[in-house]
């Protein structure tokens, strides 16, 4: 467990400030609800310095964002809010916990033979293919798929990320094995209050090449090039496992970030 203090509050003080150049944050009970495009939507959480949220507070919450046509989502630092689960659930909402890392001791994997890494530019025309295996974690076919192929909602999150990697809010790293993407992982820088800080999301390694290091190497690469300028570096893992990965490149157990949503249809 990290030593230095205040890291929670970091974390949350970091998902306050992600939203702000994209939405307009709207007050709700004890939770700001950010209101912009459903392309790159952020979820509701709870205002910083609130120790308790309602379930009242999470209907509302959510009616906000289905009338302006985003997905009905919370997420917060449990440790931080312990009554937003109960709340969450009361209201109708499925609930789940995922392990809450930082970076700790970081420590430098190399890559298999063959693999090479390269930051993806804004006008790359494989950047929509990308966008799409940072959200599928490389499902079966999704590293078969052509830019041209993705439309919709897909499309339009693409679009986004071009703009956000062209204005560097997002960072996106590609593994490359004989011209093929074999890796893929992220992370976007915040400023908050002159500190930068930065969440690494999506990496993922194709099926076909797990189980040798490309998934932890690329991690680490991520790690090496946001400490270049970013004071602290965390992420949520998908489950325990995955956070066992993370933790060979020097992250360590922070807490845990709990995440609500719509039950899935039927």
């Amino acid at each position: 467990m990290p030593t230095r203090r205040g890291l929670l509050d970091c974390v949350e003080r970091y998902a306050a400030a992600a939203p702000l150049p994209d939405t307009r944050v709207v007050p709700v009970g004890g939770l700001d609800v950010p209101v912009g495009s459903a392309a790159w939507p952020h979820p509701a959480r709870p205002r910083r310095g609130v120790g308790r949220v309602t379930a009242a507070d999470v209907r509302a919450a959510v009616e906000l964002q289905e009338e302006a046509g985003l997905p009905a989502a919370v997420e917060w630092v449990t440790q931080r809010t312990p009554s937003l689960g109960a709340a969450a659930r009361e209201a109708g909402l499925v609930v789940s916990e995922f392990p809450l890392l930082v970076v700790d001791d970081p420590v430098e994997l190399l890559l298999p033979p063959g693999v090479r890494l390269y930051l993806v530019g804004s006008e790359d025309p494989a950047l929509p293919h990308y966008q799409h295996l940072l959200e599928t974690g490389f499902a079966p076919h999704a590293d078969d798929a052509h830019p041209d192929d993705l439309e919709g909602p897909s499309a339009a999150r693409a679009e986004v990320l071009r703009e956000r990697v062209a204005t560097g809010r997002t960072v996106v790293m590609v593994a490359l094995e004989d011209g093929q993407p074999v890796g893929v992982g992220s992370h976007s820088p915040v400023d908050v209050d002159g500190t930068e800080i930065t969440e690494i999301v999506g990496v993922a390694s194709s099926p076909r090449r797990r189980g040798r290091g490309v998934g932890a190497a690329l991690a680490s690469a991520l790690v090496a090039q946001a400490r270049e300028t970013a004071e602290l570096v965390f992420l949520t893992a998908g489950d325990d496992d995955v956070a066992r990965v993370y933790e060979r490149v020097g992250f360590a157990w922070l807490g845990a970030t709990g995440v609500a949503a719509r039950p899935p249809g039927p």
